[in-house]
């Protein structure tokens, strides 16, 4: 522990207890709010994380703040610890539910030095080779920042890079072709592996037709995250209180009123950090600025040291493979295997076993010596994607003290450290960082050019998705 972590001491109290169960058919497109107090996802992170730190309890009278942030997740709790930090400034997080709810303790916890769904070839494609270069050292800078905060959590980070597996021997000469321009263009090491290195030095996944190795790419227990940005938001002076959501939102003479079950918060200043859990209601600058998603994710129990060698893992770096709708998995530090990918549309057909029997299917499908073993952990959560496939760290109007941080794509266990810090920048009255798009310009709306362009589901909303799914299998797996 660094001295500045050394002379932090964390102030007392106690965790605050759900007052309601878990929802697993919560929606965040069909429910008005996220609820309030809900217990957690029933997730391998939450259940391996040991007990949830103080907090500070839910909001019970009116009181007014210099800057109320909306949402403790990664994003959140980040922007808390750098607002304190770099800016001198004391924040006031507020949470629905418990601390870190939602995306934070739903994903993968992989780490990838990336910022949204788009390629670094896309990136060219869409915003121009200087700016593509700018854009690329901005994750690299992100993923410094996220090294250093993590130096002093005890999340398990397993580092090694990131291991792009071709899922078909069709996708190689795309995967050669971008590997190159990583190389040649970005300068960033990719390197390109045949199956037979894949299967031999790295895992064998039967359906491995190459990789493509990134040198940047850490896995997480996300859960241990999580709980320890709270630890050290709260130590830094800030605020944290759960079962506290905003039920309505007014702004007069530049003083924020979030109403809040237990008292109005009076705010100089809003941060929005909610990702795929924002309600359509929170405010007219978020409303239809988000499709949220779902992906569903699964743990086994530990493997044997006969399964171990029967799937050849020699690697627990984060891998991916190569379909549009990706699977994301990896040999977790306990020796268990986690592995996750696209779920239901709705949050009602969220529940449906179909969806936990499918990815099981993928699962053994990839490595045939583990069927029929046991689920230890299931669970699904909501993807903030925005509609052009990248993030936006945003003040939306000059006029008014709101700025946000989300649309991720998946891609938010690395980038929300650096969002939150060039929120906690904006909210400080700093320029957010690089003259960036993601910096520059606001959430899009859906509109067909996009959609086609960066294959984002949003124009045709739930409907149009069933329709994109199955079109998308199609391109994985058959044509």
């Amino acid at each position: 522990m660094d001295a500045t972590a050394a002379r932090l001491i964390l102030p007392e109290g106690h965790a605050t207890a759900p007052s309601k169960p878990y929802d697993p058919a919560y929606d965040p497109l069909v429910a008005p709010t996220p609820g309030q107090g809900r217990e957690y996802a029933p997730t391998y992170w939450i259940g391996t994380a040991g007990e949830p730190p103080p907090d500070d309890g839910p909001i019970t009278h009116d009181i007014d703040v210099d800057v109320a942030i909306i949402g403790s997740g990664f994003t959140g709790l980040t922007c808390a610890i750098f607002l304190a930090q770099e800016h001198g400034i004391k924040a006031t997080v507020l949470e629905a539910n418990r601390v870190s709810w939602g995306c934070s303790t739903r994903n993968g916890g992989q780490a990838q030095c990336a910022s949204g769904r788009l390629k670094r070839s896309q990136w060219i494609q869409r915003y121009g080779l200087d700016t593509a270069l700018r854009l690329h050292e901005e994750v690299c800078d992100g993923m410094e920042t996220f090294k250093g905060l993590i130096k002093d959590i005890d999340c398990e980070p397993q580092p090694g890079g990131h291991l792009y597996i071709a899922h078909r021997a069709k996708v190689m000469p795309a995967l050669e072709k971008e590997a190159k321009v990583l190389r040649d263009v970005f300068k960033y090491d990719a390197r390109i592996l045949d199956a037979d290195t894949v299967k031999r030095e790295y895992v064998d996944d039967k359906e491995a037709a190459g990789a493509m190795h990134e040198p940047e790419g850490i896995g997480i227990h996300a859960g241990k995250l999580a709980f320890g940005y709270l630890r050290r938001a709260r130590a830094l002076g800030a605020k944290v209180h759960p079962s506290s959501p905003v039920l309505s939102w007014e702004t007069r003479g530049g003083v924020h009123y979030l109403k809040t079950p237990g008292g109005i918060v009076r705010a100089r200043a809003v941060g929005v950090a909610t990702g795929g859990y924002t309600s359509p209601s929170l405010h007219a600058q978020l409303k239809n600025r988000l499709f949220p998603i779902l992906s569903n994710s699964i743990v086994t129990r530990v493997l044997t040291p006969t399964e171990r060698e029967a799937c050849n893992f020699r690697t627990t770096q984060v891998i991916t493979d190569t379909r549009i709708l990706r699977h994301y998995y990896r040999l977790m530090p306990d020796g268990r295997l986690q592995i996750g990918s696209r779920s239901a549309i709705t949050g009602n057909d969220a529940p449906q076993h179909k969806y936990k029997d499918k990815l099981i299917a993928d699962l053994h499908r990839k490595f045939p010596a583990l069927e029929g073993i046991q689920i230890d952990y299931s669970w699904w959560g909501w993807v903030d994607v925005s509609h052009d496939m990248m993030p936006r760290i945003f003040q939306p109007d000059p006029a008014q003290t709101i700025y946000y941080a989300m649309g991720y794509g998946g891609n938010g266990v690395m980038y929300s450290a650096q969002a939150g810090k060039r929120m906690a920048a904006l909210i400080a009255g700093k320029s957010a960082g690089p003259e960036l798009p993601i910096f520059r310009s606001a959430l899009p709306f859906p509109n067909v050019r996009e959609m086609v362009e960066a294959q984002a589901f949003a124009p045709f909303r739930r409907f149009g998705q069933w329709f994109l799914y199955r079109w998308y299998h199609m391109k994985d797996e058959v044509i």
